[in-house]
């Protein structure tokens, strides 16, 4: 990522990103949460990328060079936090599930950022033990390494719907079934349906942003049909993806 800029402190505030906007490369000396109140949100650094629908928020440990990506109108929230004030310990970008009152939490704390006073600094505390209790979730495309991995990767990026089998694709670009199976173990942590069916939410989950239909985007992300669609839609996020941009603060 060139011309990484570095803003030593993390701002605390709320912003308005338009469809397609984005934030470049950068770096913080602070931890940040980074909330999507509508819209989705995508957050990217050499090992891949982080995405966050209006039911999760984005840990950013300090120090990480990331940017920011938005997908439909979106209405960002930050929170900064001392480097040496880390609630949940991680030392990686995190996705967090965000229930109704972190939810309610996050967009009060960013309302006056520039206020300090004793209830601010209460909220702040109710709101980092809400952060200790939120779930981590596994919405991250990571970044391949192996170009034989990254090729694979390319395929399905490119077209969500390709029915191949990973030993299809592996012909496709010269990699046996079974390299390819352990390089997405060994990479990823995770099975290459289980890869697929992350990449294809997150195409989906864009799609819905600039407000394609949803019998649409089940069709274009490779869902035998619509009700298998949400159904996976709705065991990942909470909600159907019917009422995904309906989802605002």
């Amino acid at each position: 990522m060139p011309n990484i800029r570095h803003t030593p402190t993390a701002p605390t505030d709320a912003r308005h990103l338009a469809a397609g906007a984005e934030i470049d490369a950068h770096r913080h000396d602070d931890h940040q949460i980074v909330y999507a109140g509508s819209g989705v949100l995508a957050v990217t650094t050499d090992a891949g990328t982080w995405f966050a629908p209006g039911t999760r928020a984005i840990w950013v440990p300090a120090g990480t060079v990331h940017a920011h990506r938005a997908h439909g109108s979106l209405d960002l929230h930050l929170v900064g936090l001392p480097a040496d004030d880390n609630p949940l310990g991680l030392d990686a970008p995190t996705v967090l599930a965000v229930g109704p009152l972190l939810r309610e939490l996050i967009l009060a704390y960013t309302q006056d950022p520039d206020r300090d006073s004793p209830e601010r600094r209460r909220l702040l505390g109710v709101l980092r033990d809400q952060l200790r209790a939120s779930p981590q979730q596994p919405l991250r495309l990571p970044a391949p390494a192996d170009p034989r991995l990254a090729a694979v990767c390319a395929l399905v990026h490119t077209d969500p719907a390709d029915p191949r089998t990973l030993a299809a694709l592996g012909a496709a670009t010269g990699a046996s079934e079974r390299t390819l199976s352990r390089l997405f173990r060994a990479e990823f942590g995770m099975t290459f349906p289980q890869w697929r069916t992350q990449s294809r939410l997150y195409h989906a989950l864009r799609l819905l942003a600039d407000d394609v239909p949803v019998t649409a985007v089940a069709h274009r992300c490779g869902w035998s049909s619509a009700s298998a669609f949400i159904d996976v839609f709705r065991r990942s996020f909470g909600y159907t993806p019917g009422t995904h941009n309906r989802r605002s603060p």
